[in-house]
């Protein structure tokens, strides 16, 4: 009996020193998980600030250097929306607007091939923006669609820091595209009389 005693006691005492251990054993093990996740996060949090950071230093750089160029692509969009709209009148100035900006652009910032390259687009692209000023509103169509070739080249040089959508109609001038900052397709070829005339080429940026 007394036999019989001891070796639960002795069986007692190792299972509980065994559990101890085991729990020990376990609460280290997660305690190294957690200490390795908490790495993982603070290397992913870190990443995660430095791609902000590029981003937010290249947005920066951007509305630096490309201010004048945003200008242009905001006066070609009155330009656009008014062809939309079907009122001479506002693509007539617009045009106007547009070739004072297109002017007033610096290339100096660019490289020699890239200068040379701007050169020749904005002596197009004045040149269409002046007929706008001056046309009829086939003609301004007319002279849209060359121009909206140019202002696309131009953006491939300069970028942009919008979101843009290339877009094109199959049915003006066998096909012709367009720029535009919304996916809905809003025809500047056709106006009211085809207005939803297209469809989304590419996205730009």
């Amino acid at each position: 009996m007394k036999q019989l005693k001891l070796t639960l006691g002795i069986v007692a005492i190792a299972f509980i020193t065994l559990t101890a251990v085991s729990c020990k054993e376990n609460k280290n093990e997660h305690n190294n998980a957690d200490g390795h996740h908490d790495t993982d996060k603070t290397e992913h949090n870190e990443m995660m600030g430095n791609d902000e950071m590029g981003n937010s230093d290249k947005m920066m750089s951007n509305n630096n250097q490309d201010a004048k160029a945003e200008v242009i692509i905001k006066d070609y969009f009155e330009l656009k929306n008014a062809l939309v709209s079907d009122d001479t009148k506002k693509a007539a100035d617009a045009g106007k607007t547009l070739v004072a900006s297109l002017k007033a652009f610096d290339s100096s910032k660019y490289t020699a091939e890239q200068q040379s390259e701007l050169n020749d687009i904005f002596e197009d692209a004045i040149e269409h923006a002046e007929h706008i000023a001056e046309s009829a509103m086939d003609h301004q169509r007319e002279h849209f669609k060359i121009l909206s070739k140019d202002i696309t080249d131009m953006i491939a040089i300069t970028g942009t820091e919008n979101t843009l959508y290339q877009q094109f109609c199959p049915m003006y001038d066998g096909g012709s595209a367009w720029l535009s900052m919304s996916e809905d397709i809003k025809n500047p070829y056709y106006g009211s009389k085809m207005l939803s005339c297209g469809k989304v080429q590419k996205e730009i940026n």
